[in-house]
């Protein structure tokens, strides 16, 4: 799999001190620069800046169904090696974090096994984090059927 250079990602927050303080102490984001109205987060190693719009609610499409669950449209989120999803599913078990959809395996025995997890900050932006069970099948063009 090639080097993959770090995205950039812009999201609406209704509170912004709420909201950083979810991405700092609960997922463990490091703050960058910040005006009054933003912030930017290292978001394990990609730039996520929240951006105060207490006039705009984050609202998205109904959730679409993946492998038995319902999944929130949009969301965003960053794949972890293996060992890394796990120490961070336990933490976030640990300190009690509200799940939309608790830690599981998705797609088991098939090309694209993964782990993955989906919870949503304070200001209703949709997260994933998952893991590949072989982490070159992260962009697979394998054509089973995933519904």
């Amino acid at each position: 799999m090639p080097t993959l250079s770090p995205f950039h990602l812009a999201i609406p927050v209704s509170d912004l001190e709420q909201t950083c303080a979810f991405y700092e102490r609960i997922l463990g984001c490091v703050r960058g620069r910040e005006s009054e109205n933003w912030v930017d987060l290292d978001f394990m190693g990609h730039q996520v800046v929240l951006h105060r719009a207490a006039d705009q609610p984050v609202t998205g499409a109904e959730p679409r169904p993946v492998d038995g669950e319902q999944v929130p449209v949009p969301h965003f989120g960053v794949v972890l090696d293996w060992e890394a999803f796990a120490a961070l599913a336990e933490r976030l078990v640990a300190m009690g974090v509200d799940f939309l959809i608790s830690p599981t395996t998705r797609f088991e025995g098939r090309t694209g096994e993964q782990r993955t997890c989906f919870l949503r900050d304070p200001s209703g932006n949709h997260l994933e984090f998952k893991t590949f069970k072989d982490p070159s099948m992260l962009f697979s063009t394998d054509l089973q059927s995933y519904e």
